[in-house]
């Protein structure tokens, strides 16, 4: 239950129902993971992220995932995956054709209807079976653009450029921003790339390798729960203060790739610039549009940006924005942030963009 494009809905956990992030877990994001088969990859992060919290799959009110039939190579591709949650005795689910982001979005809107007290949300990818560049394609414009069949870092490429022709980015700031989300990376044990990367060769100029997300398998889970509960299930639940997602225009012709004003719209109506948050969680698959996400957020210095490596040390597809917001939340989880922002992006030059506020209960009211 997404909804339509342009418009969102927007709740606060000081004026709605508190709704809150209660637990998070990830796969170990890798290149390939032939030997196993979705459900397998996903059945262990389900098993871990409600054993954070003592819940049983019984205890769930309501269950929403996000994947993609392109990558899996089939129709209704989701409903195999169901074997790893267990659907008997009968469960409240749902699926979105999305980033589980996506899916984390509707789950919220469940909750605040006050139909559901707990959700499960997951998401999970393969992109290592095809050639991910030209799987991207199909979400491409189908009369226009798709038929030129022009890939994924292309059209990364044609925004870099347009930022260095605007001469707001060169490629040494590209350069900067890999080495930190690399560096960063290092401290996680679930990234895929850590460490010092050489820049290498241009894939497609002026975007080197290095300024471009690994291509790789993983999966996601998170369990979000309201009011009292939460505080039962965690000891710093991280509150949702709002959560507003965003689409352009489908031609890319008509937009400036410089920008990302549905990023900033989305970013008004969670909240965002009612106070400074201390993290930021941007799925920015390449350096360049991590430029024009700070931009568009306001983003200065005393942020930190990306502070597990980001989409640039694992970006599994359809999961990558999903652990955007598991990534903030457990920060806060943790105590090492009290304000933190997640977002999420779907389609090509930062097509859809999701934005979500979460803050400790110091903050929340």
């Amino acid at each position: 239950m997404t909804s339509p494009a342009g418009r969102g809905t927007t709740s606060r956990a000081r004026h709605g129902r508190d709704i809150a992030v209660v637990a998070f877990a990830q796969t170990r994001h890798t290149r390939r993971t032939d030997e196993m088969s979705e459900v397998e990859m996903l059945m262990p992060v389900l098993h871990q992220v409600l054993s954070k919290t003592g819940l049983r799959t019984g205890d769930i009110g309501f269950t929403c995932s996000g994947s993609s039939d392109y990558l899996a190579g089939r129709a209704f591709s989701f409903t195999m995956a169901l074997d790893g949650v267990g659907a008997w005795p009968p469960i409240s689910e749902s699926h979105v054709e999305m980033d589980g982001a996506w899916a984390l979005y509707e789950a919220w809107v469940k909750l605040l209807t006050g139909e559901s007290d707990t959700a499960l949300v997951y998401a999970f990818g393969k992109s290592s079976p095809g050639e991910l560049r030209d799987v991207l394609t199909r979400q491409l414009d189908p009369y226009y653009t798709a038929p030129l069949w022009p890939d994924s870092v292309a059209l990364a490429a044609l925004q870099a450029q347009a930022l260095i022709d605007a001469g707001e980015a060169d490629e040494p700031e590209f350069a900067g921003v890999a080495a930190r989300s690399r560096r960063d990376a290092a401290a996680n044990p679930h990234a895929q790339l850590k460490g010092e990367v050489p820049r290498g060769r241009h894939l497609v100029r002026p975007l080197r390798v290095s300024d471009c997300p690994p291509i790789g398998d993983g999966a996601a889970a998170v369990v979000l729960a309201a009011g009292d509960r939460a505080r039962d299930l965690c000891e710093r639940p991280a509150w949702i203060f709002g959560m507003d997602h965003r689409i352009e225009a489908h031609g890319l012709g008509v937009r400036d790739l410089t920008r990302s004003p549905s990023t900033r719209l989305a970013a008004v109506h969670a909240g965002l610039f009612e106070r400074p948050v201390d993290t930021a969680e941007l799925h920015a698959p390449f350096t360049s549009q991590e430029l024009v996400l700070r931009r568009s957020l306001d983003l200065d210095a005393g942020v930190r940006v990306n502070p597990s490596g980001g989409a640039l040390a694992a970006n599994p597809v359809m999961a990558a924005g999903l652990i955007r917001i598991g990534e903030a939340a457990s920060r806060i989880h943790g105590g090492e942030s009290d304000r933190a922002l997640a977002h999420a992006t779907s389609g090509p030059c930062l097509q859809h963009n999701l934005v979500a506020v979460l803050e400790g209960e110091a903050h929340a009211g």
